[in-house]
């Protein structure tokens, strides 16, 4: 039995389909039962507060587990009590940079040192930067613009597909030899915004343009919909520098022996997101 949390989410929900579809007992740790992925086992239980997941934890053999939650040494003691024989932890690359207050540097710190410190036979996976973030856009392009207007317009990101990285989860969880190794899954090229948009229109058959924002233009946009030491990181990572995503790894083929998915087999796989 696995228990995945974030089930719902874009690598969450791309490995408890995959492990449902290999014949894998699954529970879909989920808010909401009626949208846990076809064929596991929806089961509540807050990650905020480990003494919830007791029942969630019966007779589990390994735990894919999201970073930053409350009390994530809790988290790990309560999995240990459970007698999981394995847990594969989502981090990223931003666990690497030196500044403390950076609020996510610090959870993914904070989530990986208690990870460490468990007892937990552990995986860790510092994936780049996600092509499901290309969502953000679904709604200026639905709309029926041609142009696309984002931030940092001059970082390349070699952004890896959900699907790839919840294919490494899977081999962790399920295959020995995978225990103290950090996975580092990236997509197969480093793309700048402008990349992915005329990617995206050549998928949807659109003649689609990109517009960089400028950094008071892209802090105002994000300041309306997330905290403010959230945007200060993002700052920190791309317009600072701080965090370099655009190094494309081998790790995908190596651990799952498929090469990654490009964009555009994203994009396709996405398409009516956009329409």
């Amino acid at each position: 039995m696995i228990l995945v949390s974030g089930a719902t989410g874009n690598v969450g929900g791309e490995l408890a389909r995959r492990l449902a579809e290999a014949g894998m007992a699954v529970r879909a740790l989920v808010r909401d039962p009626g949208k846990a992925p076809a064929g596991t086992e929806p089961v509540g239980g807050d990650l905020d507060h480990p003494e919830s997941l007791t029942g969630a934890l019966k007779g589990v053999e390994g735990v894919f587990l999201l970073s930053g939650y409350a009390d994530m040494p809790g988290l790990l003691a309560e999995i240990d009590r459970a007698g999981v024989g394995r847990v594969v932890l989502l981090s990223g690359g931003a666990v690497l940079a030196s500044d403390t207050k950076n609020v996510i540097s610090r959870y993914m710190h904070e989530s990986e040192r208690a990870v460490r410190e468990s007892g937990v036979p552990w995986t860790l996976l510092r994936p780049s930067g996600f092509m499901s973030n290309t969502l953000q856009w679904a709604p200026q392009i639905r709309a029926g613009g041609d142009v696309v207007r984002a931030p940092f317009p001059h970082v390349r990101i070699a952004m890896v597909d959900p699907y790839d990285i919840a294919a490494v989860a899977a081999e962790a969880l399920l295959e020995d030899g995978h225990e103290g190794n950090v996975y580092n899954p990236t997509g197969p090229d480093p793309l700048l915004p402008a990349d992915r948009v005329r990617i995206l229109g050549e998928v949807l058959g659109r003649e689609l343009r990109f517009e960089g924002q400028t950094n008071a233009q892209a802090r105002e946009d994000m300041l309306a919909t997330m905290p403010v030491e959230y945007v200060e990181a993002f700052f920190t990572f791309y317009a600072d520098g701080k965090l370099d995503e655009s190094h494309v790894l081998p790790t995908v083929r190596e651990v799952t022996g498929n090469a990654p998915r490009t964009f555009a087999q994203w994009a396709a796989a996405h398409a009516d997101a956009f329409r």
